[in-house]
């Protein structure tokens, strides 16, 4: 498996045709990747996708075969739990995680962009969790799904693993931009170049709260909400921000 990774202080260039279709193993994805690779030093990451070339294909057909001759619960356990701590870990990171998305994203490729802070995808890309034609019902994929687009178009994915296009999804919130092909780096650079113009403190504490305020009623999510709130007005960097448009002028961060 080869993967490739963007991040808002070094950019990588590539092309569509540089890389496979976004079709990910879910051993390969270990919570390690998250601690070893996508802490950085700057208030956002990109994704640019984790592809399979053909070596690893004929590896993991082999292995698929060996799996299904002599199927073993705890392995099973032990790998979707294993993909799923990753997933955790995109939403537990204190930096936007931006999805590119440049071909079609599958399964858990699908699961990526949909777990993703925020994605960006070429028109000609497309989306599915099409495990249930294989008699696998995308079941950790639907997770994050169901938290990005409506309950029905999420329930019409997963029970007829059919794709969506790029504007579908945008359409119905799986992704944030679509753009040519040729424009997707651009698109991109444009969103982290918004987003590094922001304190990063004041990114980490929205983005925490983003996610746990959504699991709550709303009682208890305006309680939360009103304590960080209060917690981030105490924060250097709203003082400046506070500061700065009193005297109308354009904030200095300091973090």
């Amino acid at each position: 498996m080869a993967r490739k990774k963007l991040n808002s202080a070094a950019v990588r260039r590539s092309s569509p045709s540089d890389n496979p279709p976004m079709m990910v193993a879910p051993e390969r994805l270990t919570p390690g990747i998250i601690d070893r690779h996508w802490i950085t030093p700057t208030p956002s990451a990109v994704l640019n996708g984790i592809s399979a070339t053909p070596t690893t294909g004929v590896t993991l057909t082999i292995r698929s075969m060996t799996m299904i001759a002599t199927p073993q619960l705890e392995y099973y356990q032990r790998l979707f739990d294993q993909c799923s701590q990753v997933m955790l870990g995109i939403q537990r990171l204190p930096v936007p995680v931006i999805a590119r998305v440049h071909g079609m994203a599958t399964a858990a490729g699908c699961q990526l962009v949909a777990q993703c802070d925020l994605a960006v995808a070429s028109d000609n890309a497309s989306f599915a969790v099409s495990g249930v034609k294989f008699g696998l019902f995308c079941s950790t994929p639907s997770v994050p799904l169901l938290r990005n687009v409506a309950p029905k178009h999420a329930m019409e994915m997963l029970l007829t693993g059919d794709f969506i296009t790029a504007q579908q999804a945008l359409e119905r919130g799986l992704v944030n931009r679509v753009v040519a092909p040729e424009q997707l780096d651009a698109e991109v650079e444009k969103l982290v170049a918004s987003i590094l113009e922001k304190p990063r403190a004041a990114i980490a504490i929205g983005k925490e709260l983003f996610y746990r305020q959504r699991e709550m009623g709303i009682a208890a999510a305006y309680q939360l909400a009103s304590q960080t709130m209060a917690v981030n007005m105490m924060d250097s960097c709203a003082q400046e921000g506070v500061t700065a448009f009193t005297e109308k002028r354009k904030p200095v961060w300091t973090t």
